[in-house]
């Protein structure tokens, strides 16, 4: 291990973590982290969510609704007490723990994929009484996708209602996930009071007499403690003899399995994806978190042990570049977010191999140039500490590179590699925005470009036909909390449209198309012409060109021009105006004039050519369809329902849950505006509900009609 680490560092690559803490809107993420901090010594004072003090929840907009909107970075030490640790290496010694507490609500899910990306372990935060809920599945399929190996918390076990074992199954049958518990809380409700440890088999009992549960002490398991330890027990041993090769054998051969064995397999399963282990308590109440923290450390894994970041070569992307997690290896980091503040501008970034100084020269594969780094700066959420340099395996900002994205590689110059940035969902609603007064209309595009390079799920366009600014984002709390934020920090107050849906159009079947520009007027002419065609590609894929001219009918140096041309034409299609999505586009054939032609003839001539094609497709408009779960008091289930059903609604299931109907239904956006306001009403109040971005669906030919007029007959 010596070869990876730097003398100069203070905390080994094998005692960092990298974690994160994501959930569903209101499962209690902020308030774990601030408990986190606390254990750790990091804070002296537990800040509530309620109050407007947790330390993670700094933004003004963030105190004010007691939601988080932005992820927020802190870094933690924890010493580990030896006879609880896999490691002997722990014994004195300090771990350190970068955390990211993400946001909960959909419309940040954005902070969320990009948090993911970087991290080596996630924190899975479930509700103890509402269990799986719609946002937890989009985090779990989030986590998936990135592979990051999770532990699950069932928060909030102190609430009425609260049930650990239904959570357990709920992760069980509505994830797939092979969940397994390993300290299952001890009472529920107004009786928690602690938690069985099921591999030391022994209990945990928080001391009431101290409220900040800083003192707990571990005694032998009692009455029906025993048998519910030992049935858990065997069965993670069972599930860890089936995954786990080395436990497997051992058990094959009859030796004896010791806890260290089992504590060490059960590591090896988290950190292969194939076990999430499960954790009882209330944060809130100040039970189980010191126990989660222990099960950070030895369950998920640090820097060194998950594979080597894997990159591509930016000149030749057939060629895998790895970057393997040691401080002496050359240095390459993923800028995974931006933000502005009044020092500057701040880059956060994830080492992954070699490390990086202050006044470093670093390279980004992007844009093919070189920067200065001015300032690394190690945040403790709004608190920043200047430090001289950053290793491997660790979370930091850097204040000075200015032509930097999301997702950007920033690398020594001679190790040309790019990692695979986070990728974002589509934005699904717009409105038009302009500046109260006429003379803010610079600052206003300013702050616009800012915010727009901050968030990536925030786009801004001009309209061409009215001039007006459009902004698009993941909903209407999310383009608030912008224009929010305009006003509080860029000083811009501005008024806003009505919402509108962003719709898309796609074509049904294949089709020729051909354009032709042909222009004389006096001198130098115009002469461009493409024959192309068009077919209905697979869902998610965007636009696809190919060039397939042979024999040089259209000369080599205007195929670029002809492919500028059909990315033009596919943002304004043929039924609405609004962009085409999931289409594929092969150049075939055409002609050229040795004088008339030039790169503006050929890309008019593919506008042309792709209008005519998806005329002839039977192009159809397409709606975002949302994931709608309401929860209801019984008595109100049937106006809840029957609302759903004029809104267009499918629905998709009903269940029950601790006397609330939860009814799951799948519903266009353009039916969901005011659904709030409805649903209390309806409800007396005692509704709620939450919504998610699902898929794009063809919109009913009567409702097109209708957009079309609101649009002004369609654009051609």
């Amino acid at each position: 291990m010596s070869n990876v680490n730097s003398p100069n560092r203070e905390y080994p690559l094998e005692r960092t973590r990298n974690i994160g803490i994501c959930a569903h809107i209101d499962a209690g993420k902020t308030t774990l982290t601030e408990r986190i901090l606390f254990y750790t010594g990091m804070i002296h004072k537990i800040g509530e969510v309620h109050d407007g003090a947790a330390t993670t929840d700094w933004m003004e907009q963030e105190k004010e609704r007691g939601i988080t909107i932005t992820s927020a970075a802190v870094t933690a030490k924890w010493k580990q007490l030896k006879e609880e640790g896999i490691f002997k290496l722990r014994e004195l010694e300090d771990i350190r723990v970068n955390i990211i507490d993400t946001p909960g609500h959909v419309d940040f899910t954005a902070e969320v994929e990009r948090s993911l990306r970087v991290l080596d372990g996630a924190i899975f935060v479930l509700c103890g009484v509402a269990g799986v809920q719609p946002q937890s599945e989009t985090v779990y399929r989030q986590a998936q996708k990135y592979g990051v190996p999770r532990i699950a918390f069932v928060n909030k076990m102190d609430r009425v209602g609260a049930n650990f074992d239904n959570v357990v199954k709920d992760v069980r049958e509505k994830l797939g996930a092979n969940a397994f518990p390993i300290l299952i809380p001890i009472g529920a409700e107004d009786n928690l009071s602690g938690q069985i440890d099921v591999i030391n088999k022994k209990s945990i009992i928080y001391l009431d007499n101290d409220k900040l549960g800083s003192t707990y002490e571990v005694r032998e398991l009692q009455g029906a403690e025993i048998e519910k330890a030992e049935q858990a027990y065997s069965e993670l041993v069972e599930e860890l003899c089936n995954v786990d090769d080395e436990l497997g054998t051992m058990f094959l051969e009859e030796k004896p399995i010791t806890v260290p064995d089992v504590k060490m397999a059960l590591r090896r399963a988290v950190i292969a994806n194939q076990i999430i282990p499960m954790v009882g308590g209330s944060a809130f109440k100040n039970k189980g978190v010191q126990y989660l923290i222990d099960a950070v450390i030895d369950y998920l894994p640090g820097p060194l042990d998950i594979p080597a970041a894997k990159g591509i070569n930016p000149e030749d992307h057939s060629i895998e570049v790895l970057a393997e997690a040691s401080d002496n290896a050359k240095f390459c980091c993923l800028a995974f977010k931006l933000w502005s503040d009044k020092f500057g501008r701040l880059v956060f970034f994830r080492v992954y191999s070699g490390a990086v100084k202050k006044g470093d020269t670093i390279y980004n594969p992007r844009t093919r140039k070189t920067e200065r780094v001015g300032r690394l700066i190690q945040i403790q959420a709004s608190v920043q500490k200047d430090i001289d340099v950053c290793y491997s395996g660790d979370i930091a900002a850097m204040v000075g590179v200015r032509d930097v994205r999301t997702g950007d590689t920033l690398c020594d110059e001679d190790f040309d590699i790019q990692l695979e940035p986070p990728s974002f969902p589509e934005p699904v609603i717009s409105m038009s925005i302009e500046p109260k007064t006429k003379g803010d209309q610079e600052k206003m595009a300013n702050a616009l470009q800012r915010l727009s390079e901050e968030d990536p799920t925030f786009f801004v366009k001009t309209d061409e036909e009215t001039g007006q600014t459009i902004i698009a984002g993941m909903g209407e709390l999310h383009l608030e909390i912008l224009r929010d934020r305009m006003l509080r920090e860029h000083k811009v107050d501005t008024d806003a449209g009505k919402p509108q849906i962003a719709y898309r159009e796609t074509i049904t079947q294949p089709a020729d198309g051909e354009g032709k520009l042909v222009k004389q007027s006096g001198g130098r002419g115009q002469y461009g012409h493409v024959v192309l065609c068009v077919r209905p590609a697979e869902k998610g894929k965007g636009l696809v060109i190919e060039n397939k001219v042979v024999g040089g009918t259209i000369p080599k140096e205007y195929i670029n021009a002809c492919k500028a041309g059909v990315t033009e034409s596919v943002l304004n299609g043929v039924i609405a105006g609004y962009p085409v999505v999931d289409i594929e586009v092969d150049l075939l054939d055409g002609s050229s004039h040795e004088v008339d032609s030039n790169e503006n003839a050929f890309r008019m001539a593919a506008i042309f050519a792709m209008k005519d094609a998806m005329k002839k497709a039977k192009s159809i408009l397409l709606e975002p369809i949302m994931a709608v779960e309401a929860s209801t008091p019984e008595q109100y289930q049937g106006d809840i329902l029957g609302d759903m059903n004029r809104r267009r609604g499918k629905i998709q299931g009903m269940d029950t849950k601790a006397n609330l109907c939860i009814l799951k239904a799948e519903v266009p956006l353009s039916e969901m505006f005011g659904y709030s306001t409805a649903i209390r009403t309806l409800s007396s109040g005692r509704a709620s509900y939450t919504m998610t971005p699902s898929h794009f669906e063809q919109v009913p030919q009567n409702i097109v009609e209708q957009i079309v007029e609101q649009r002004g007959g369609g654009k051609s």
